[in-house]
């Protein structure tokens, strides 16, 4: 899965910074999370780093995308390549 950004978010940054695949973004009104980009930080981490640095929790799986380890790892090396 995804991760996504509920509506609790107070926009505070932290979160941006943190993600490794560049999948964060501020949106209208809140950061987004953009499920083309982000491996929950397959790849990268342990556990997704959004989540961890978030001060208000509002940084759940996204129900609507549904992926397994290995898919996120296949996204994971796509991404990879294309930034080299």
């Amino acid at each position: 899965m995804a991760l996504m950004i509920t509506d609790e978010c107070i926009n505070c940054d932290v979160c941006e910074p943190e993600c490794p695949n560049g999948a964060i973004s501020q949106g209208p009104e809140i950061y987004v999370i953009d499920p083309n980009k982000c491996t929950e930080c397959v790849g990268h981490f342990d556990e997704p780093q959004c989540q961890q640095v978030c001060p208000v929790d509002c940084i759940p799986m996204n129900p609507d995308v549904r992926e397994t380890h290995d898919e996120l790892m296949v996204k994971y090396h796509r991404l990879v390549e294309v930034k080299a």
